[in-house]
């Protein structure tokens, strides 16, 4: 029997979460601090390992385990491919610099807190993994449960408000596709996506049951216009929280879009194209501008997250090689910089306890090396060349340009408002006067800072240069996924003469 990889990186976050729970140490905070910190790091170097095996060639899923969990009905089925390995990476990436950020960040029942993100990686991970439908619904919606405690018990002010409005928006739009999910298992006779993949749902259904998994992502993404939860939750979060929610759980409704929607409704993912270009597009230019006008650091980054998930959106909905591929880049680039960006306002708000935009100005003067850092992520942020953030942008533009000339011209305006919003993020944060006496106090970013700020910037600009390891990964996966797609519009279309 062969070594069950992908169940050991699941169960492990929760293992070092129950071993925290049953601690009885002294210095409590201080053990589940590196308890958290080395089984974290444990697995993500497990991952590395998952990844470095991993066949960059095969079309097929790998590593698939495979077990009965209710008889006869549902089984608890793994498996990995070139798209999904990579959200698992960034996944495991993510979560320990997480921990270490909620060192300084975090002071009241830090215990907790260590548990609730090790849980959550336990269910992240368990998302991408997932080769069944109930098994992907158990750990999608399972995910919701450590974020709301996160937001409603560490967050700030108005944590209740945000908590549950990021719950319930999240909660009912994935209502739909549990129904989607039930008629599926009433339409097939099973919920193992592969079989499914071979069945070839009737177009008849398709378009309805398109709509109740597309409810779910397009909130979790969040596509506009339902997108309202997501500032707020941002806003309130702790530093760590926010690092989380950017980086990865936006991820999960991208994915859900390339495991499911795409593959299983062909015929509804052409139909309902346009309107995924129309959203997006509204996305893309609408957020950017409203980031303009944003005087909270937090918010404007989160409008800007939501401008450029609606990249990928269109990305991945150009069913284009260069789009798909695009897109993916664009979420693992986004996981990067946007979790550094909400690091950096983590590490001022630490020290200044403001998260105002007005409150700030002169910084460069007192924290250079923090400047330089931050500037480097604003630069990404903003798509520019050398950075991972461009190639994304780039490629789903290409993509777009093949399926529709009009809206790659209004996509690339987001381009350029991106670039405003950013820039004058950073002039009024890092250059211009200093309004705020606080400022001249201030002590540049101390060691544990220094080292989580500055891996990702390693890694923002080496993508930039180098995208090949997450290129090669993907592009097996990404050309079955359009030659399968192909063959079953093909199909449908034949027997439906």
């Amino acid at each position: 029997m062969e070594f069950p990889i992908l169940t050991t990186i699941i169960i492990l976050p929760f293992l070092g979460s129950v071993f925290i729970l049953l601690s009885r140490s002294q210095s409590s905070n201080r053990s589940s601090i590196y308890v958290s910190i080395f089984t974290s790091i444990s697995n993500f170097f497990l991952v590395l390992f998952l990844w470095y095996i991993f066949d960059n060639k095969s079309t097929d899923f790998q590593f698939i385990e495979e077990s009965d969990w209710i008889s006869g009905l549902i089984k608890f089925k793994l498996g990995v491919d070139g798209i999904s390995i990579l959200f698992i990476v960034l996944t495991a990436f993510i979560t320990p610099i997480c921990i270490i950020s909620c060192i300084n960040s975090v002071k009241e029942r830090v215990k907790e807190f260590l548990i609730a993100i090790l849980i959550l990686e336990t269910f992240m991970i368990g998302v991408f993994c997932s080769l069944d439908l109930v098994v992907f619904y158990l750990f999608f919606e399972a995910g919701l449960i450590p974020m709301f405690l996160i937001i409603g018990i560490w967050g700030g002010p108005k944590r209740v408000y945000a908590a549950f409005k990021f719950f319930l928006f999240t909660l009912l739009g994935s209502v739909l596709m549990l129904v989607a999910i039930i008629a599926i298992y009433w339409i097939t006779g099973t919920t193992d996506v592969v079989e499914i993949y071979q069945i070839k749902i009737s177009k008849d259904y398709q378009y309805l049951l398109w709509l109740a998994f597309f409810s779910s992502f397009a909130v979790k993404m969040p596509m506009w216009p339902v997108h309202t939860w997501l500032p707020d939750a941002h806003v309130e979060a702790p530093t760590a929280g926010s690092v989380i929610l950017a980086a990865i759980l936006l991820k999960m409704a991208g994915y859900g879009f390339l495991r499911f929607s795409i593959p299983m409704f062909p015929v509804a993912s052409e139909f309902f194209t346009p309107l995924i270009f129309t959203l997006s597009v509204v996305a893309i230019i609408y957020t950017s501008l409203v980031a303009l006008v944003q005087e909270d650091m937090k918010k404007l980054i989160a409008y800007s997250s939501v401008a450029h998930m609606g990249f990928v959106t269109l990305g991945i909905f150009t069913l284009t090689k260069q789009g798909i591929e695009g897109g993916i880049f664009q979420m693992i680039s986004h996981g990067l910089i946007s979790a550094a960006l909400f690091l950096c306002v983590g590490v001022l708000y630490d020290r200044v306890h403001s998260r105002l935009i007005t409150s700030y100005g002169g910084v460069v003067n007192y924290l250079p090396r923090f400047s330089l850092i931050f500037i480097i992520f604003v630069l990404g942020g903003l798509g520019l060349p050398g950075t991972s953030g461009f190639l994304g942008e780039f490629l789903v533009l290409v993509g777009a340009f093949q399926k529709n000339e009009l809206v790659a011209i209004l996509a690339s305006i987001g381009v350029v408002l991106g670039a405003a919003y950013m820039l004058w993020l950073a002039k009024r944060v890092i250059f211009g006067e200093i309004a705020n006496d606080k400022i001249r106090k201030l002590k540049d970013l101390n060691i544990l800072e220094t080292l989580m700020l500055t891996i990702l910037a390693i890694f923002t600009i080496f993508f930039g240069f180098y995208p090949q390891p997450l290129i090669d990964t993907m592009s097996s996966s990404v050309n079955n996924l359009i030659l399968n797609y192909q063959m079953d519009l093909v199909y449908h279309l034949t027997t439906s003469k």
